[in-house]
């Protein structure tokens, strides 16, 4: 591992396209390195895991875009469902810039089972969406905590969603989402708290960011299916990012009471009239 590196690091998971992109871009031009993870190394080689056919981006564009900004940014494949790659690609990355200042844990499992109701839902299903919703991104955590509490602190951002505490207007493909997403983020909502009380006296702040409803690349395609469109209205990745780069940059004294809380993030944006990178 290398100390001589001295620029700030973020380490962003699902960071191919969408909100972990967005993200990727605003710390970018905020001052910040970037260790993005995600499975699509390159543009034209992502698949929509539910409804198949090709997804838009990849971490060689969200790279090349960040190094517009003066960014270092490198890329990791990393598939939450493989625990040997997750911890391999982290370990990486600390390696890499021999720091990591913020973690955004952004990055989810879409594949089969989690647009599924009860009846429907088998235990294989289950576990994957655990997996990569919550065993994954805690054992992120757990192996980049202490790089933070050695260096003197740093930020853990961890998506969230509504789906963990809001009852849907209905069932699937009436605005409704599947019990084991829903379930699954309700777990990870409860990390963050728990990170507030164990890891805050190391310097280490932590979130729970709930970005609402956002019109990504995967959405678009699952609109017609899903009838989110039909009950909620969908801010942009840009709108979300906006608001991760002040909770991650503000003086403490703006962020301090929200540490260990859920955070509201297109409502941050709107509310403190923050300016979203443009997109292009």
């Amino acid at each position: 591992m290398t100390t001589a590196h001295r620029r700030p690091v973020a380490l962003i998971t699902g960071a191919s396209r969408g909100i972990g992109a967005a993200c990727a871009l605003a710390l970018a031009a905020a001052g910040y390195d970037l260790a993005l993870c995600a499975r699509t190394l390159r543009d034209g080689d992502g698949r929509n895991d539910r409804l198949g056919g090709p997804l838009a981006g990849g971490l060689d564009t969200v790279c090349a875009r960040a190094e517009s900004f003066g960014a270092n940014a490198v890329a990791f494949k990393m598939d939450l469902l493989d625990r040997p790659e997750v911890l391999a690609s982290t370990d990486a990355a600390v390696a890499r810039f021999g720091r990591i200042d913020v973690l955004l844990n952004n990055g989810i499992y879409q594949g089969p089972g989690t647009m599924l109701e009860l009846a429907d839902l088998d235990d294989d299903e289950l576990r994957r969406v655990f997996e990569g919703n919550v065993f994954a991104p805690v054992a992120i955590i757990k192996a980049v905590a202490p790089i933070m509490a050695a260096q003197g602190g740093g930020t853990i951002v961890n998506m969230i969603s509504a789906t963990a505490f809001a009852n849907p207007k209905g069932r699937i493909g009436d605005g409704g989402w599947g019990m084991a997403y829903a379930a699954s983020k309700a777990a990870f909502s409860r990390v963050a708290p728990m990170l507030h009380v164990e890891l805050g006296h190391a310097g280490i702040r932590a979130y729970s960011g709930d970005p609402g409803r956002v019109v990504t690349e995967a959405q678009r395609q699952s609109a017609a299916s899903t009838g989110f469109d039909r009950h909620y209205v969908g801010g942009t990745a840009e709108q979300v990012a906006a608001a991760v780069r002040w909770l991650v940059t503000a003086d403490p004294s703006q962020t301090d009471a929200l540490r260990g809380k859920v955070v509201d993030l297109q409502r941050i944006t709107h509310e403190r009239g923050l300016e979203p990178l443009a997109q292009g």
